[in-house]
C-alpha cells in the first residue's frame, strides 16, 4: 500500500494546487477520506501511541506524495497560470462539474429523503459568493507579498488566509486554493514557492507566516470536521455540495484577481477541450480507486 498511498498524496497536491476541487475532495473520490481525517485527528487529540504512530505512517506516506505532487505542480503552474488562465480555469471548472455527481453517489444514503437539509447547499453557494464578492482583491488588485511589501496588516491576512485555506483543502468542497484566488493570493503564493525553490528567499518570511497559518487551521479546524462529519453528515455533504457549486463562480470571477486583472471568464474565454480534460480527470481518478478496491479484496 505505499505506493497506492504516495500515489493518492500525489493527486492531493495537485488537487490542492489548483482552484477547483480540494485535495479533501480528491480524497474522497479515492475513498480514503474518512481514513485521512481520522489520522489528523489521532495526531492532535490524546490518542494512544500505538495510534498515532498508526496515523503517522499512513500519513507520512501520503505526504510524500503530497510534496513532490505540489513541488511538480507549482513549478509547472507559476509559469503558465497568469498567461493561460483561462484555459486553465476551464480544466479548474471540469474538476468540479464532474466532481459533483461522484460525491452524490457516494453519499446516495446520506443525503436520501434529507431534502430538508438543500437549505445548507444555498448556504454553501452564498458563503463563496460573498467571499468572492467581498474580499479585498476583488476588482482587481495584485498583492505583492515580497519581503519590503510584508507589513504588519498584510502578514496577518495571509496568515488568515493560510487558517482558512488548509481548512478547505481538508474539507471535501471548495478547494483551499480557490479561497486563495479569491482573497487575491493565490498567484503570489504559487510564486512565492517556486522563488524560493529556485533560492530566492526574499520571500520566504511570507510563507513562513502563510505556513503558521496553515498549522494553526489544521490544529483548530480538524477536530471540528471530524465531529460534523459524523454527528451532522448529511448537512455537511450537503454544505460541501453548495461550496463546490459556489466555487464555480469563484473561478469564473479568478482572473480579476490577477496582478494584472483580466476580465472574467465569458463564453468566449471558457475552453471545452480543457473542460472535457478536467472531467476525464476526475473519472480516470474515480476508476483509479476502484482498481484499488478489487486489488485490495
Amino acid at each position: 500500500m505505499f505506493i497506492v498511498n504516495v500515489i493518492r498524496g500525489f493527486f492531493m497536491a495537485l488537487a490542492d494546487s489548483v482552484p477547483g476541487v480540494s485535495g479533501g475532495t480528491i480524497a474522497f473520490i479515492l475513498g480514503f477520506y474518512d481514513q485521512f481525517i481520522n489520522s489528523l485527528n489521532k495526531l492532535v487529540s490524546k490518542s494512544s501511541k500505538e495510534e498515532k504512530m498508526e496515523a503517522l505512517h499512513f500519513l507520512f506516506k501520503i505526504g510524500i506524495g503530497w510534496a513532490v505532487g505540489m513541488v511538480a505542480s507549482v513549478l509547472f503552474l507559476a509559469s503558465i497560470f497568469e498567461e493561460q488562465i483561462y484555459s486553465i480555469s476551464s480544466l479548474f471548472i471540469g474538476f468540479i462539474i464532474f466532481s459533483i455527481p461522484l460525491i452524490i453517489k457516494a453519499e446516495k444514503e446520506t443525503i436520501k429523503g434529507k431534502y430538508i437539509n438543500s437549505v445548507w447547499a444555498v448556504t454553501g453557494v452564498l458563503i463563496v459568493v460573498a467571499l468572492t464578492v467581498f474580499n479585498p482583491a476583488s476588482g482587481g488588485q495584485g498583492i505583492d507579498v515580497s519581503f519590503g511589501n510584508l507589513t504588519i496588516g498584510l502578514s496577518l491576512y495571509v496568515f488568515v488566509a493560510g487558517m482558512i485555506a488548509i481548512s478547505a483543502m481538508v474539507l471535501p468542497g471548495i478547494s483551499g486554493s480557490t479561497l486563495l484566488l479569491i482573497f487575491g493570493l493565490y498567484t503570489a503564493i504559487i510564486s512565492a514557492i517556486k522563488e524560493v525553490l529556485s533560492l530566492n528567499f526574499s520571500y520566504l518570511p511570507v510563507l513562513l507566516v502563510f505556513g503558521v497559518g496553515v498549522i494553526v487551521g489544521i490544529l483548530s479546524t480538524i477536530k471540528l470536521i471530524r465531529h460534523f462529519l459524523e454527528t451532522a453528515r448529511p448537512q455537511m455533504i450537503y454544505l460541501i455540495l453548495g461550496l463546490m457549486i459556489g466555487s464555480l463562480y469563484a473561478v469564473i470571477m479568478g482572473p480579476t484577481t490577477l496582478e494584472v486583472p483580466k476580465a472574467p471568464m465569458s463564453w468566449d474565454t471558457f475552453s471545452i477541450l480543457f473542460f472535457i480534460v478536467g472531467g476525464v480527470i476526475i473519472i480516470g481518478l474515480e476508476q483509479f480507486s476502484k482498481f484499488i478496491e478489487k486489488k485490495r479484496m
